[in-house]
């Protein structure tokens, strides 16, 4: 039986922003009204573990009044033929509740728990964290996410699967912010790319090494569903 060709998807916050969740950070640096400091760092979490809890806690609410959208289900479709993993930064949970099978959450979950002294010590997570909620190891319990100024443990995943791939897209990111904007240097000079998004961003350097790059300025809902048309007719 022939070897099914290997998709990556690299999802950012505008294919969820369409289901009505907010971007990470907005125009004016805030997101949802605090500064990213002061809840994605571990400087914040040092001054005050109460804000940061909260924060998150509304924000893993907020999961339970969205839904997937078509940007997020036309994926799913690509499964039936190709072999897919989607490395996404986004943490929410729309791409599994949209049925992808294989997701890698570069910078974590918010249905995820873990040790504020020990990241490896993971948790599920539906309801609220709070002050007091300890790990097994007897430390805090915290958001599993990754803070501005934490390491990205699944980095060298993400960049073996991107590097294998046959194809790639690449949706509602601005590809602006690292480490994972750096994730398409590891493709391979003659892999296909799609750039999904209604304001795209792709620096000259991209454009020069990568040889097969399909700028598509649409919002995913749309621009996915149609690319997906595409390789499915392959």
């Amino acid at each position: 039986m022939e070897n099914k060709k290997r998709i990556v998807v690299l999802t950012g916050a505008g294919i969820s922003a369409e289901s009505g969740i907010k971007t990470f950070r907005d125009a004016d640096g805030l997101w949802e009204n605090h500064d990213v400091m002061e809840v994605a760092s571990l400087d914040g979490w040092r001054n005050n573990r109460e804000l940061v809890l909260r924060f998150y806690n509304d924000r893993r609410r907020q999961l339970f009044d969205v839904q997937p959208n078509l940007g997020h289900t036309a994926l799913v479709a690509l499964e039936e033929k190709f072999e897919v993993n989607i490395i996404t930064q986004n943490v929410d949970d729309l791409h599994e509740r949209a049925g992808s099978s294989n997701i890698l959450h570069l910078h974590g979950r918010l249905k995820g728990a873990c040790s504020a002294n020990n990241k490896e010590l993971k948790y599920d997570c539906e309801g609220d964290i709070n002050l007091g909620d300890k790990a097994a190891d007897g430390a805090q319990l915290r958001p599993d996410i990754v803070w501005f100024g934490e390491d990205v443990p699944l980095m060298r995943r993400a960049a073996e699967l991107v590097h294998d791939a046959d194809y790639i897209l690449v949706i509602g990111s601005s590809m602006q912010v690292y480490p994972a904007a750096s994730l398409v240097d590891f493709a391979q000079r003659y892999t296909p790319i799609w750039y999904i998004d209604p304001n795209p961003a792709i620096n000259h350097e991209l454009k020069v090494r990568t040889k097969h790059l399909t700028v598509v300025a649409e919002k995913a809902s749309t621009g996915v569903s149609r690319i997906v048309a595409e390789l499915m007719a392959m």
